[in-house]
């Protein structure tokens, strides 16, 4: 499964929101630390907005506040803001032959798992693995 990059920096901002659920956080400063464009970033969280995921506070030192509930909340709730979930149905037209009818059941079996695993993980396990990966890292430069 390979994911868009609106729904890469989604799930940037969710789960960098997650991992201080009180703080706010600024669309420059997580754009900053991924390399990504604040403008397109502004659009994906308007989307994470709507979604009822982040809310956007207002004023001097505004920013984004994380609202969604990290125990329940999956990845794959994420993606489906983004992406299109649903499997792709099969070509049409002549019969298949039998190699490409063994290569798509592969696919759709891959994708199929993906999408378990995606819907099994929620953002609070995520970000408990991520900040174990965090102390385990060798400092950097």
């Amino acid at each position: 499964m390979r994911l868009q990059k609106n729904t890469l920096f989604a799930l940037y901002s969710v789960l960098e929101s997650a991992a201080n659920p009180g703080r706010q956080f600024s669309a420059g400063g997580v754009a900053r630390k991924y390399g990504i464009s604040p403008h397109h970033l502004a659009k994906v969280l308007r989307t994470l907005g709507r979604a009822g995921l982040v809310e956007s506070v207002r004023g001097v030192g505004g920013g984004y506040r994380f609202r969604g509930n990290a125990k329940r909340l999956t990845l794959m709730d994420v993606v489906r803001l983004f992406e299109n979930v649903v499997a792709p149905a099969p070509r049409a037209g002549a019969r298949r032959p039998a190699v490409e009818r063994g290569v798509a059941t592969i696919l759709a079996e891959i994708d199929a798992m993906a999408g378990a695993t995606l819907q099994s993980i929620s953002i609070d396990t995520m970000v408990k693995l991520i900040e174990r990966q965090q102390r385990r890292a060798p400092p950097g430069p």
